[in-house]
């Protein structure tokens, strides 16, 4: 009989701890969408690193991108949970799988045109990071698909899904109209940045906007642009005016990530704008110079030699042409917007915050680059030694101010 007793009187318990939970819960709930979601940032657990939760719960959009990778890591390297939107193949975000421990990384398919994929990706979450971005238009998305109208979706259903912080990446020329290189009324990309920021702080005011130059690292866009053989003239590198008027302080792609996740842990940031720039400013030609340098490449024996593409209507036809016959994916990422931008100094306003106000130590591009052009080295793999120590290249000259 008491045994019986015991077990009715554990049955007649348990709905009603289970009624004090939800209670309990029901109150703290961040998501508008599903009143009886529980609010698993409460629950912080571990000391932190991969393997505990630290309570940030984000969505990053653009997490199979470049940059994406990046902040990826440095988020589940803390503890945070990860819910990764991807449009096309399911093996895109494959290796974001290993940025957390089990359980800590979700995956959900979206169109950016689609709010109810959105919606679903937002929901639990209290914050989201937008990384979208276009380097070039395609018959499916323009520049103002992507960074206006994708952009301001985003944030407006970040705000009705009552997500607390939303980080969004611009760039960092577009201030004012877009300095004019040799296209008709300067880069249209700059233009829909602009666009898009303005877009993003309407639907949601409290929102921290990143403003990147040119970023490089590990699989970027940056330095394997000037490697790849398509960018060249046989051994000849085609620069606007020979790269002496364009003015450049390119970024590594980890201070950036850092940045962002230091704007994350810190609550003042809401609402501010940071300027995302290395420590020191070159000209375009003494980094081009710099790089083949590096590859072993800068010297007569190869025959690097710059010049300026103004003269040029061989190269100028073969940037047409590489617009023509390959749209969608334009080879070594060559195409006219793409020049235009190159060559557009970047605007650095002093007055503004930049990412050493979150406290992040600038990588100099002499203490990284030679390991990322490293692969690129001349005669790697024709019996030069990768081991064997090599002549270091002169650094470049920086612009003093």
């Amino acid at each position: 009989m008491s045994g019986a007793m015991s077990v009715s009187l554990r049955a007649a318990a348990q709905p009603r701890l289970g009624l004090v939970a939800i209670s309990y819960n029901h109150s703290r709930t961040y998501s508008t969408e599903d009143a009886d979601y529980t609010n698993i940032s409460l629950y912080k657990r571990g000391t932190g690193g991969r393997s505990s939760f630290n309570g940030v719960v984000a969505t990053v959009f653009g997490c199979t991108g470049f940059i994406g990778r990046y902040v990826c890591n440095r988020l589940g390297k803390i503890g945070s949970q990860l819910i990764l939107p991807y449009r096309g193949d399911s093996y895109d975000p494959m290796r974001l799988k290993l940025v957390g421990d089990l359980g800590q990384v979700y995956f959900h398919h979206y169109n950016l045109r689609d709010e109810e994929s959105i919606h679903k990706v937002m929901k639990y979450s209290n914050v989201v990071i937008n990384l979208v971005g276009r380097d070039w238009e395609t018959r499916n998305f323009s520049y103002n698909d992507v960074h206006v109208d994708g952009a301001r979706r985003l944030a407006r259903i970040a705000k009705e899904s009552g997500v607390s912080r939303f980080i969004h990446v611009s760039a960092l020329n577009v201030l004012g109209e877009p300095q004019e290189v040799f296209l008709k009324g300067g880069s249209r990309w700059l233009k829909s940045k602009a666009l898009g920021e303005c877009a993003v702080l309407e639907e949601f005011p409290q929102a921290t906007i990143f403003r990147p130059t040119d970023v490089y690292g590990q699989e970027d866009r940056f330095l394997r642009y000037y490697m790849h053989n398509w960018r060249r003239q046989f051994q000849n590198m085609p620069l606007w005016e020979n790269g002496e008027k364009t003015e450049k302080q390119p970024v590594h792609v980890s201070d950036l990530a850092a940045g962002i996740v230091a704007a994350i842990k810190d609550p003042d940031s809401a609402g501010k704008i940071y300027q995302a720039y290395g420590p020191k400013r070159y000209l375009l030609s003494e980094l081009v110079d710099y790089f083949y340098r590096i590859t072993q490449k800068g010297n007569e024996q190869w025959g690097f030699k710059r010049y300026n593409m103004k003269y040029d209507l061989l190269f100028k036809l073969k940037v047409s042409l590489t617009e023509k016959f390959s749209p969608n994916w334009p080879i070594g990422h060559l195409h006219w917007e793409r020049l235009e931008r190159e060559h557009v100094s970047d605007n650095v306003n002093a007055e503004m915050l930049g990412l050493q106000d979150l406290g992040i130590n600038l990588t100099t591009m002499e203490e990284q680059v030679p390991w990322e052009l490293r692969p690129w080295i001349y005669g790697l793999y024709y019996g030069f030694d990768a081991d064997d120590p090599l002549t270091p290249a002169e650094p470049p000259k920086a612009i003093t101010a």
